[in-house]
């Protein structure tokens, strides 16, 4: 098992590892607390019944709320729901959320647990690669509205996470590719040395190391810049634009898919814009085929560009895109809204 700790407003503690859902708790963490357990469906069936066993081990009195899988369940309709059962448990700023599950289950659970009574402790527990590399960690929570991704949230950091290796051996396909998406992402922004491994062994086989490694680099940006105004603005890379996609798509398109060609599609336009070399973008393209991961999109031109429009980075007339120079660097570059589309031609959207 490994430990990384997380200096930020509320320090905290990440555990990687095997066979932590069945190990022990902290009881003083949890004893007479109530303990609300928000799962989706398809997680809780698979998990649920082993973390609420070791949460009453520990003295919590446990509840639950389990929501229908998908994207589309991460809106202000789920994230009212879970605030009112929250309060018909009577649950009090004493008291813990447990996010169990993927990106979806824990933006929606931190943002309840960052609103409801200004404020109460959660904790993570991703169950996707993704999650575990990325999502679970920072503070970032939040819901989506119809005009984008993200659109409704606040900075809340957990309390803990705890990262269980063994719930990704039963990931669908489509969730291990997606979680490889962000971990490209990584290798992009600050180590060759990532991105040479992950080219020589695949990330299934190296688990614990390569989760490790992207936590220790989300922490060190995250430390810098807890909200998100400045060099933490560097984990964005491909999400600009792939969050426009995921938003043409009505979520047809997943996170890390998208975000593979938000990469790309940024990469090919640095290329043509003498930003990065040919082969920077060929190296990048090679690896995201490699994962089986897409690097065009079918959303067309005029829709992206209204769809970035919306997009948080945004302030006033400006954009704020990262940019590949190379393997392991990329910088933060300011455009004109006006230049998006562009940007998005020369990186052979149509």
């Amino acid at each position: 098992m490994q430990t990384i700790n997380i200096n930020t407003s509320k320090p905290y503690s990440v555990l990687i590892g095997s066979g932590l859902l069945h190990g022990s708790v902290h009881s003083e963490k949890i004893r007479d607390r109530n303990v609300m357990v928000v799962s989706d469906d398809t997680v809780y069936a698979l998990y649920g019944k082993p973390l609420c066993s070791l949460l009453k081990r520990g003295g919590a009195h446990i509840f639950t709320f389990v929501f229908p899988h998908g994207e589309q369940s991460k809106n202000l309709s789920t994230y009212g729901k879970l605030l009112e059962e929250m309060c018909r448990v009577r649950m009090t700023r004493n008291d813990l959320l447990v996010a169990l599950g993927g990106g979806v289950t824990g933006d929606m659970a931190g943002f309840a647990a960052g609103t409801y009574q200004r404020g109460i402790d959660f904790a993570q527990i991703p169950t996707t690669l993704l999650s575990a590399v990325d999502s679970s960690v920072g503070g970032k929570t939040g819901v989506d509205l119809e005009s984008g991704k993200n659109m409704v949230g606040v900075f809340h950091q957990p309390s803990h996470v705890l990262c269980d290796t063994d719930t990704l051996l039963t990931l669908p396909e489509d969730e291990y590719k997606n979680g490889c998406a962000e971990i490209i992402k990584y290798a992009m922004i600050g180590s060759r040395r990532l991105f040479q491994s992950i080219k020589e062994v695949p990330v299934s086989g190296q688990y614990e190391n390569v989760i490790s490694e992207c936590v220790t680099m989300k922490r060190d940006l995250v430390e810098k810049d807890e909200f998100d105004n400045g060099p933490r603005m560097l984990l964005n890379f491909g999400h600009t634009v792939g969050h426009a996609v995921e938003t043409c798509s009505g979520y047809k398109v997943p996170h890390g898919k998208a975000v593979a060609i938000g990469m790309a599609v940024i990469t090919r336009a640095a290329e043509v814009s003498g930003l990065c070399s040919k082969d920077t973008c060929d190296k990048l393209l090679d690896l995201l085929a490699s994962y089986g991961l897409p690097t065009d999109t079918s959303c067309d031109l005029s829709m992206l560009s209204a769809a970035i429009m919306t997009d948080k980075k945004s302030r006033g007339g400006k954009l704020t895109l990262v940019v590949p120079r190379e393997i392991g660097s990329c910088e933060l570059m300011e455009i004109p809204k006006s230049s998006v589309p562009e940007w998005l031609k020369a990186g052979g959207v149509r």
